[in-house]
């Protein structure tokens, strides 16, 4: 089962519906025991990065967090802000992130003529072969809804590449942990696809 990690700043009930649709049980909890009997966890996350890390130190989740992944290898997805706290810090906040991936969190550029946040449906690049991306066609899209990018520091750890304005990382993964800055729980066959990939690690 996938054991949704409720750590105050997720958008819980789509992402729960989403997994409903494609037939798969997930569990929502903010409840550390039950976190640690977790085989997947899910990361969402919706608002500002020093927010949800402070969330995540001051609720108790972090030492769970950094066992389950980093010891016990369960795969884990972050999804948008989720996504970013993999990485090492954001220019969003002052706080360091989970530090998972080497990665940095960056607002987009200013000079860009474009809105932001960005927000709407944007076409990926594979960059990479990883199972959390298998099946999906080309040219899928996904729909985006952010204000920072990630930029990893290994290309190895993109598997898929999107551009607005500027070329960002759409999805990472190192190991047994994923990332994707889009939101597969509103990205309608996309989106089921790769949640189902996931269900299936």
């Amino acid at each position: 089962m996938i054991t949704i990690v409720d750590y105050g700043m997720g958008n819980l009930g789509s992402v729960e519906n989403m997994f409903k649709r494609i037939g798969v049980p997930v569990s929502i909890t903010n409840n550390v025991d039950k976190i640690s009997q977790a085989t997947k966890l899910l990361l969402p996350g919706v608002g500002s990065f020093d927010n949800a890390i402070r969330q995540i130190n001051d609720g108790g989740f972090r030492e769970i967090l950094d066992h389950k992944v980093l010891i016990e290898k369960i795969p884990i997805l972050g999804i948008c802000l989720g996504m970013q706290l993999l990485t090492k810090s954001s220019e969003e906040g002052q706080l360091p992130g989970l530090g998972w991936i080497e990665a940095k969190t960056t607002r987009f550029p200013k000079d860009m003529g474009l809105k932001i946040p960005h927000m709407g449906w944007n076409v990926v690049l594979p960059n990479r072969e990883s199972i959390l991306t298998k099946q999906l066609p080309e040219n899928s899209r996904f729909y985006f809804v952010h204000s920072f990018c990630v930029h990893v520091e290994h290309e190895e750890e993109s598997i898929l590449k999107t551009n607005y304005g500027i070329t960002f990382d759409a999805a990472i993964q190192r190991e047994n942990i994923f990332g994707a800055q889009f939101h597969p729980e509103k990205s309608h066959k996309f989106g089921m696809q790769l949640l189902n990939n996931f269900a299936d690690l």
